[in-house]
């Protein structure tokens, strides 16, 4: 008898991909609503990196924004993306502020992974090995450009 994770693979899938997206939005809603509230260590952190402190409000509703494009089905593979390029310059930040850059590196890829898990369209732009493969024998994919 099949569980009901091995009988729909696609369900489980996306239900893992709604977990991590979860954790994902509490640390970007935590980030954003730390710099919206000027807590002093996150803006001590934030100039100390070279950012100016007039610029840490914009950037956190840039972060928001981005979230919200994430979390609207419609638009989340832009709101991926666009978190992917939010997530480098995070990760600049913290190298600059001498920093570990683990935290938005891993937040990065839950973010990622909750997408890859949720969106059969970046399953087919970022194959996985196990995807490519059929048999040992390398399956060949072509990809179609609409016009």
């Amino acid at each position: 008898m099949k569980s009901t994770n091995e009988a729909n693979p696609s369900k489980a899938r996306t239900w893992a991909g709604r977990v991590l997206g979860v954790f994902v939005t509490l640390a970007f809603m935590g980030s954003a609503i730390s710099k919206l509230a000027h807590l002093p260590k996150v803006i001590e952190e934030l100039t100390r990196a070279g950012i100016p402190e007039r610029a840490i409000v914009p950037i956190a509703i840039l972060e928001l924004s981005c979230l919200a494009l994430y979390l609207i089905p419609r638009t989340s593979v832009l709101g991926t993306f666009l978190l992917t390029g939010y997530i480098g310059g995070a990760i600049v930040t913290h190298i600059i502020g001498r920093q570990s850059f683990a935290p938005p590196l891993m937040i990065g890829l839950l973010m990622f992974a909750s997408a890859y898990l949720r969106h059969a369209e970046l399953r087919d732009w970022v194959p996985s090995r196990t995807s490519l493969h059929s048999g040992g024998k390398l399956r060949h994919r072509e990809m179609s450009v609409s016009t």
